[in-house]
């Protein structure tokens, strides 16, 4: 490589975000989000259901808890507490029985006394160890027996309140055992400085010249440090708490055969006192039921007491439960020793999902301080939703896509940014002035003069030439939500108002919900809608408020979409109040008739969508199309959307191709009704 060449240079990969993870699929969240708040519920609350249930292509975090609550539960039943206490019981049977056999072959006096004291050892292995303490030893391969004794139990002693001393310590020289009093002395005169609130930057400093090498985390503050120590000292306490009180006496009286001296035990126990006074927020009184057969010993039992504080730690993380909680409270380093890496790296990608969510537009703050869909994720639902439209009637023989609805026609005026699939000419000028503004004033690497890029692209919109007047009655009784059909309305609402608002900007749309009232909607509002318990059916009001929509566009084609479940039950007297009454009243059947008379009469073409199987509701509907010369769709709730959209294309121009193609999409069916 030249000396003027760029040099580059490789590594291992350290950890973090996953380079070669696919990017966060905002649509797919939003689409859900959006479903849940269609449902009723709050962006915020449907922002935490899509974290907590995940999707198809991510784990949520209720998967996440079930993992952690399963590993918690394979802790317990798989090991108990008693595996010093065996270890010690084991050796001290060997050191017997090695002593046994060599008094057997001794034919001394003394022989025969020290086989009557070996022969009335107690039952219990604390006193029996501690019965021992001045006994002298004939054999060899006893006494080594009775020293791995104290020997363990003083590295376990230690195990439990400094990670990894029994492994350490294990054929440990006394002069190794005399470091080990020194740095306990001098640790605790450290805490007891900084207990009584002495600057202890220097002496801490030291402490770990003298003795980091204990320390494998290596803390860089006296508070790391106890921090470090509080945790371990507490699940020890914990650990003890669990175990019966014979396995708690036992060890008590072990303890004081640690390394054959009492001095280990009063530093450990000033130590934990210590400890306990700078951090009384941890858990010193808490226990565990175990039940499994792997006996662990002290050290690695306060490990297990560690690993199940952890995991009680993560599945209060995981849970969310608290206000303000956010995927930034989880501890993923401890998921990853937990859970394993793969754990962590779907925590992470959660997290990244919330934070895109937060930081994209999609959810914006009210005054309130309740979060709301901006009208940017309205429009990108809005969007998704005619996707699926559009999915649902091109799939079909005969039907076109609902991206080519209006392209052909005259042009409105106005232009557009281009989309991917877009077959409309270019406005050239808009397009040539967005590349103008964007690189007049030169590029980064100091390129001058214009350049096109895709994204400076325009295209002329274009309109049909018949301009639509468009009402949507929706029906939002009670009796919607209840049987489930309140989502797949407010989805057909919104993906028509996306195809007006995008493709027909040149058409009127009125949404219009009529329950026990009728009131026009803005889509945000209906997106938004909570179900109310309220009787009544108002088509009558609703008609009328239709009717207003029309007359106020006299040029232009209107289309009368009313989508229902049940027969009117209401309508407006003329002093406003409503009238309610059920079976529905002869008076309230006529005036509703009135008012799509007065529809036909300004020129509607209507559609009726059936939802649901009830005779009278079917009666009244088909005698109303057939009065008016209108049509009655009976759609499945899923078809809801494209059954509308298709309809108001069809409506648009009745002369077209898909006028006819709809007719024969849903008439094989068994939908159409005349």
């Amino acid at each position: 490589m030249s000396g003027t060449g760029r040099r580059s240079r490789y590594a291992r990969y350290a950890g973090g975000p996953d380079p070669l993870a696919p990017p966060v699929d905002l649509r797919e969240a939003l689409d859900a989000i959006g479903e849940d708040v269609m449902a009723g519920a709050s962006p915020e609350r449907a922002m935490r259901e899509l974290l907590r249930r995940g999707s198809a292509s991510r784990t949520g975090l209720d998967d996440l808890a079930r993992q952690v609550a399963a590993r918690r539960r394979e802790m317990l039943q798989k090991h108990s507490l008693g595996g010093t206490l065996d270890e010690v019981r084991r050796l001290l049977d060997e050191a017997v029985l090695a002593e046994r056999k060599q008094l057997a072959r001794d034919l001394d006096d003394d022989a025969r006394f020290a086989e009557m004291r070996i022969e009335g050892l107690p039952p219990s292995p604390a006193a029996a160890v501690t019965e021992l303490a001045d006994y002298d030893w004939r054999s060899g391969e006893a006494r080594e027996k009775y020293e791995q004794i104290k020997d363990l139990l003083g590295r376990e002693l230690l195990d439990q309140r400094f990670a990894g001393m029994k492994q350490a310590l294990e054929n440990a020289t006394d002069e190794d055992r005399a470091q080990i009093e020194e740095m306990l002395r001098d640790l605790n005169d450290l805490l007891a400085a900084h207990a009584r609130g002495d600057d202890t930057t220097e002496q801490f400093r030291d402490f770990m010249e003298r003795h980091g090498d204990f320390f494998p985390e290596r803390p860089e503050t006296v508070e790391e440090l106890i921090d470090a120590l509080a945790a371990r000292a507490a699940a020890a306490q914990r650990m003890l708490a669990s175990m019966t009180a014979e396995q708690r006496a036992e060890l008590a009286a072990l303890s004081q055969q640690a390394f054959g001296s009492t001095s280990l035990m009063e530093q450990l126990a000033q130590l934990d006192e210590t400890l306990q006074s700078l951090r009384p927020g941890e858990d010193w009184d808490g226990s565990e039921q175990f039940s499994g057969q792997q006996g662990l010993g002290l050290g690695d039992g306060t490990g297990v007491l560690q690993d199940l504080a952890e995991l009680d730690g993560l599945s209060e993380q995981l849970a969310q439960a608290h206000p303000g909680a956010r995927m930034d409270d989880v501890d993923l380093d401890a998921l990853a020793r937990q859970l394993g890496e793969e754990a962590a790296v779907e925590a992470r990608a959660l997290s990244a999902l919330e934070k895109a969510l937060r930081d994209s537009g999609y959810l914006t703050r009210a005054t309130d301080g309740t979060l709301r869909l901006s009208p940017r994720a309205m429009r990108e639902l809005g969007r998704s939703l005619l996707r699926d439209v559009a999915g649902r009637l091109s799939a079909r023989p005969g039907a076109r896509d609902v991206r080519a609805a209006g392209a052909a026609g005259e042009q409105s005026g106005a232009s557009r940014p281009w989309e991917f699939g877009d077959t409309e000419p270019w406005d050239v000028t808009r397009t040539m002035t967005n590349a103008l503004t964007r690189t007049a004033g030169g590029d980064a690497d100091g390129r001058t003069g214009i350049r096109l890029d895709i994204r400076d692209v325009e295209v002329t919109e274009t309109e049909a030439r018949t301009r639509a007047c468009v009402a949507l009655l929706v029906d939002t009784s009670f009796s919607m939500a209840m049987d489930g059909r309140w989502v797949p309305m407010k989805r057909t609402a919104l993906a028509l108002h996306q195809l007006v608002s995008t493709r027909f900007r040149g058409d009127h749309l009125q949404l219009i919900g009529f329950g026990r009232h009728a009131q026009v909607i803005q889509v945000e509002e209906l997106t938004g809608l909570d179900a109310r318990w309220e009787k009544g059916t108002n088509l009558h009001h609703a008609l009328l408020l239709a009717n207003r929509h029309f007359r106020r566009h006299p040029h232009e084609q209107p289309v009368l979409l009313v989508v229902t479940d049940g027969e009117p039950t209401s309508h407006l007297e003329p002093g406003g109040e409503v009238f309610f009454d059920y079976p529905p009243h002869p008076r309230t059947i006529a005036l509703a008739v009135r008012e799509l008379d007065a529809a036909t009469r300004l020129g509607a073409q209507t559609t009726i969508f059936r939802l649901g199987e009830d005779a009278g509701l079917a009666r009244f509907v088909d005698g109303m199309a057939k009065r008016v010369g209108g049509r009655v769709v009976a759609p499945e709730l899923g078809d809801l959307g494209a059954a509308v959209v298709g309809s108001y294309l069809g409506s648009r121009d009745p002369s077209s191709a898909f006028g006819s193609s709809y007719r024969e999409l849903f008439g094989g069916r068994g939908f159409w009704a005349e």
